[in-house]
Order: structure tokens, then C-alpha cells, then sequence
């Protein structure tokens, strides 16, 4: 075993790499909200993540080979962050622990609908979002179905709906 890590248990290193909720957050952001700079990441988060915490965990999650980093052609001092083939691997992972809290958690409805078409589509749905974020974060053909985009799509429906019966 490593001495770096506390054991050698499967779920203890993923915690390791995983563990704190920020971590999670910015994967979350990468990979539903499509969000792939930092200004994005920071201004866009639910959740309201400082600054300086956001630079610590990109930095970690690009040093534990989770995301990428390369320099946007745009702007000299812009990155462009991307997931890597382990991060998008956690797909299954994230649709599950969406799953878990739609049922066990005060989840928003707007904030609960893509873990709910997650869920219902099982894993034969998250096979293709997994190949639609290869071809988003690592340049690989893409699939004929867009999962992002239906997922999008029923957010802002519950967001629309919801605005409008409070108007």
C-alpha cells in the first residue's frame, strides 16, 4: 500500500480523491452544467463556492487526473477545464447519489428533474451520456442523441413552469 493513502480500500481512496463536497460540486458543474472556466464555475454555482476554494480543488482534481486544464485560445490567462475518461466514469456514481437524495432529501424540483431522467434511464442512458461527454471533454465522435441537451431541456421546463405559477 501507498503511504500516501490511509489503506488500500477501494472506497477510502475514492473518499480521498472524492471526498470533500467541493470536489463533487465542480465535477457536478463540468459535467450537467457544461460550465468550463473558472469565472463559470464560480458565478454559476448553486452552492456559492469562494474563490480561493475553487483554485484549491481545480488544482487538486487536475493534479489527481480527474480534469484537465489547457490554455483557451481566446484569452492568454483563460483555462479551459475538461473531464477526463475517470471523471466521466463517475456518471453512474453521480446518478445514484442524485437518486438517493431525491428520495431521502429535501431536494428543489428544478434541481431534482435530471437525476430524475437519470435514474429512469438507468444505466443504458448514462452509456450514452458518458459517450456525449467523450466527445464534449476529449474530442471523441459524437453520439447521435444528445443527453445534455434533454436534460437541459426538462430543467428549464420546471424552471419555466415553476416562474410562471408563482406569476
Amino acid at each position: 500500500m501507498d503511504a500516501s493513502h490511509r489503506s488500500g480500500c477501494p472506497i477510502n481512496l475514492t473518499l480521498e480523491m472524492l471526498g470533500d463536497r467541493w470536489s463533487l460540486i465542480i465535477i457536478r458543474d463540468l459535467m450537467f452544467g457544461n460550465r468550463r472556466h473558472f469565472r463559470e464555475l464560480l458565478g454559476h454555482s448553486e452552492e456559492g463556492i469562494a474563490s480561493n476554494i475553487l483554485a484549491d480543488r481545480l488544482k487538486r482534481l487536475t493534479e489527481s487526473g480527474l480534469i484537465s486544464r489547457r490554455d483557451d485560445p481566446s484569452h492568454k490567462q483563460k483555462g479551459i477545464y475538461s473531464l477526463t475518461e475517470p471523471a466521466i466514469q463517475l456518471v453512474p456514481l453521480l446518478a445514484q447519489m442524485g437518486a438517493w437524495g431525491r428520495r431521502h432529501a429535501p431536494a428543489s424540483e428544478e434541481l431534482s428533474i435530471r437525476a430524475e431522467i437519470l435514474e429512469e434511464g438507468g444505466p443504458a442512458l448514462w452509456e450514452v451520456f458518458m459517450e456525449e461527454l467523450r466527445s464534449l471533454h476529449l474530442g471523441a465522435p459524437a453520439p447521435e442523441r444528445s443527453v445534455f441537451s434533454e436534460l437541459q431541456a426538462a430543467y428549464l421546463a420546471v424552471v419555466v413552469r415553476k416562474k410562471g405559477a408563482v406569476a
